[in-house]
C-alpha cells in the first residue's frame, strides 16, 4: 500500500486524484489544501509520496517543498500547467528535492483523466521507489564540494571528430543527475553528449536551458537536426525519440516519432542502438544513471560485449536504482560509479582528465 498525499488548491483536483488512487487500487490517499496543510499532514500521515501543484495559497509549493526536504525528506511528484512558465517551475521544483514531474493537461481535467491518470499513478509508482534521503539535493551537496560555478565559460562551436561520442540515459531522479555529472565536465571536454532523460515534452527544454546555465557545457535541446560538436550536450526532446545519424556535415542528432518498440521515451536504448550503427565500439560510451525500469540496459549491454565502454551509476547515490541496476545485473557495466565520479571517469576516457 503506498501512502499519497495529494496537495492541490483545487477541490477539483483533489477529488479527481484520489478517486483516481482508489480506481488504481493499493494507494492510501489524504489530500491537503494548501502548503501550510501539507506540512501538518506530512507530520501525521507521514506518506510515501506527495503530490504537489506549484501555485498555492499560504504556502507555495516552492516553499513547501523546501519544508518537505528539510523536515521529513519524502519523494515528491510536482504537477504542473502545459506552459513555458510551468516548465521553468517544474525544473526549478526539481532542483529543490523534487524527484518527477507530471504535466497537468490544460482545458478541463475532468474530461482527460482517462489518459492522464495513468500517467499519474505511474509516475507516483515510481516515485514510491525513490531514495529521497539519499538523493536530496545532491547536485547541492556536490557543488558544495567543488565550489560554485558562475557564468561557467563555454567552448567554442567546432566540428566534431569521429574520437568519440558519449550516450547518456535517465529518468526519475534524472535532472539533478545531469547537473552533477554535466558539472564535473570540463569546458574542453572533447566529445558530443547526447542524452535521452525520460520527461514529458513540455519540460525539456527548460531543463536544457537550466543546465545550460548552470554547467561548463552548452546544452541544447534537439528539435530539429543539430550537428553534433565536442563540448556540447543534446537532450532529447520529451514526447519523441532522439537518434543519431549521419549527415553530410557530420554526425547529427535528430528527433524521431516515437517507436512502439520501446516503452520509455525518449528511448535510451534506441539512441544507443542509432550511435552504435555508425560508429565502432571503441569510439562510444554509454552512461546509465538514475531511473525506473531497464531503457539502456540492452543496448548498452551489446555495446559493452562488442568492446565498448559503459558506466553505471551506483546504488549508493541512485534516486531509483532500475536503469543503472539492470545494466549491472546483466554484466553490461565495465565501471559502476557514484554520480560525483561519473564526470572524472569520463574525463579520464576522454584523455582530458
Amino acid at each position: 500500500m503506498i501512502r499519497v498525499l495529494v496537495a492541490d488548491d483545487s477541490a477539483l483536483i483533489r477529488r479527481l486524484f484520489s478517486e483516481t488512487f482508489a480506481a488504481a487500487g493499493g494507494f492510501e490517499v489524504e489530500t491537503a489544501r494548501d502548503g501550510v496543510e501539507a506540512l501538518e499532514r506530512l507530520a501525521v500521515f507521514r506518506p510515501d509520496v506527495v503530490t504537489l501543484d506549484v501555485h498555492m495559497p499560504k504556502l507555495d509549493g516552492f516553499a513547501c517543498l523546501d519544508r518537505i526536504m528539510l523536515e521529513r525528506p519524502t519523494p515528491v511528484v510536482i504537477v504542473s500547467a502545459v506552459t513555458q512558465a510551468g516548465a521553468d517551475e517544474s525544473v526549478r521544483a526539481l532542483e529543490l528535492g523534487a524527484v518527477e514531474v507530471v504535466a497537468k493537461p490544460s482545458g478541463a481535467l475532468s474530461l482527460k483523466m482517462d489518459r492522464f491518470g495513468p500517467q499519474l499513478i505511474a509516475s507516483v509508482r515510481a516515485a514510491a521507489q525513490a531514495r529521497i534521503s539519499k538523493a536530496r539535493r545532491l547536485a547541492d551537496r556536490v557543488r558544495s564540494r567543488i565550489g560554485p560555478l558562475a557564468s561557467p565559460p563555454k567552448p567554442r562551436a567546432r566540428p566534431a571528430t569521429s574520437d568519440g561520442l558519449v550516450v547518456v540515459g535517465c529518468s526519475t531522479g534524472g535532472p539533478a543527475a545531469l547537473d552533477v555529472l554535466l558539472s564535473a565536465l570540463p569546458a574542453e571536454f572533447p566529445w558530443p553528449l547526447v542524452v535521452a532523460q525520460h520527461m514529458p515534452a513540455t519540460f525539456t527544454g527548460a531543463l536544457a536551458r537550466r543546465l545550460d546555465s548552470l554547467t561548463p557545457l552548452s546544452v541544447t535541446e534537439v528539435v530539429r537536426a543539430e550537428l553534433l560538436r565536442p563540448g556540447a550536450v543534446y537532450i532529447g526532446r520529451g514526447g519523441a525519440d532522439i537518434l543519431v545519424t549521419s549527415r553530410p556535415g557530420g554526425l547529427t542528432a535528430v528527433t524521431a516519432p516515437q517507436s512502439e518498440a520501446y516503452n520509455w521515451h525518449p528511448s535510451v536504448d534506441r539512441l544507443m542502438d542509432s550511435a552504435a550503427a555508425l560508429l565502432p565500439p571503441s569510439q562510444l560510451v554509454g552512461v546509465l544513471m538514475t531511473g525506473m525500469g531497464d531503457d539502456g540496459a540492452a543496448a548498452m549491454t551489446r555495446l559493452r560485449a562488442a568492446g565498448g565502454r559503459t558506466i553505471a551509476e551506483a546504488e549508493s547515490t541512485a534516486v531509483v536504482w532500475g536503469m543503472p541496476g539492470e545494466l549491472v545485473r546483466a554484466g553490461g557495466a565495465e565501471w559502476v560509479e557514484p554520480l560525483d565520479r561519473i564526470g572524472r571517469r569520463l574525463a579520464e576516457i576522454a584523455g582530458v582528465a
